[in-house]
């Protein structure tokens, strides 16, 4: 794309398209700030961090296809990006927001497009020049997470014809100085298969011996980690109704020294609230006793991939 000269706050825009209007910044656009402060009433990082890691496991399928990192080379680059289009719809659903043209949403009666990028920048489209967009950014590589409020100005977009679809990119420079950060950057869980070696990922993911086995021989290597239900479908991957299969696993483990914990279970809940641990609804962890201490002090894995 053609390089790109911004235009200072307090002049005008360069979309005639509308009708001429200045370059505002954040605190002096009402519109931007009746946004943020409807977003204020939220807990923006924590449902964004629950968005993506939804649309992660939606792309990954790890239910039929056994995959868990999304930077493996099992996965496509389109698949990748189509994470984005996945979160749209997650993050609707995550603030109750309606579906709604010509952008995605409204907020406060303002339309709002929700952009998301895995890579370094947003393909802004030409319905939402000069509009609001709440602007994501994942890093895969650092398992994090940071969204921005911008109002994409034709002046602030990369300049030339864009993509095949006519979408431009956004200024770094504009989004760094002329956004509105919603929150900083957020750690994004990574799936526990990940912290397995090459061999125990084959151990655990092998077609055989039967998924009960399997489960267990991954509670005794990801001792202390909480394992999302997601992390069940894809061991069980092909298989029927694997989560059956976990609750039989807890006679088994505690042959093993293992005991078996599960938020669902309001004992479980209790027993993981006496070590410090917190568990959500679907969310499993294997102690010791001898290793309950040991787990308070370890980070909480959550789900994602």
């Amino acid at each position: 794309m053609a390089p790109l000269i911004l235009q200072p706050l307090g002049e005008i825009c360069s979309n005639t398209d509308d009708g001429q209007h200045l370059l505002l910044a954040p605190k002096d656009d009402k519109e931007l700030q009746s946004v943020v402060g409807w977003l204020a009433e939220h807990p923006v990082a924590e449902l964004y961090t629950d968005a993506i890691r939804d649309s992660i496991d939606y792309v990954l399928d790890g239910g039929r296809t056994s995959r868990f990192d999304l930077l493996s080379a099992e996965v496509h680059p389109g698949e990748r990006a189509s994470v984005g289009a996945k979160l749209e719809y997650e993050v609707l659903r995550a603030f109750s927001l309606p579906k709604t043209k010509p952008l995605d949403t409204h907020i406060e009666g303002i339309p709002v497009d929700i952009k998301a990028t895995v890579g370094a920048n947003w393909a802004i489209p030409t319905e939402a020049h000069c509009q609001l967009c709440i602007c994501t950014q994942i890093q895969l590589k650092n398992n994090r997470h940071k969204s921005w409020l911008v109002r994409a100005h034709r002046s602030w977009l990369y300049r030339g014809k864009g993509n095949k679809d006519q979408k431009r990119g956004l200024a770094v420079y504009a989004r760094d100085h002329w956004s509105l950060p919603l929150y900083e950057w957020t750690d994004l869980p990574v799936n526990p298969l990940r912290y397995l070696t090459e061999e125990q990922v084959a151990e655990v993911l092998a077609k055989k011996p039967g998924q009960v086995k399997r489960m267990l021989k991954m509670f005794e290597y990801l001792e202390g980690h909480i394992i999302p239900r997601n992390v069940f479908l894809t061991v069980g991957a092909g298989k029927d109704d694997p989560m059956r299969r976990a609750r039989q696993l807890r006679d088994m483990a505690a042959a093993k020294g293992l005991t078996v914990l599960c938020g669902t279970w309001l004992d479980s809940q209790d027993e993981a609230a006496a070590r410090g641990i917190t568990l959500r609804s679907g969310e499993w962890i294997a102690l010791r006793d001898d290793a309950g201490q040991a787990a308070m002090n370890q980070p909480q894995d959550q789900s994602t991939t």
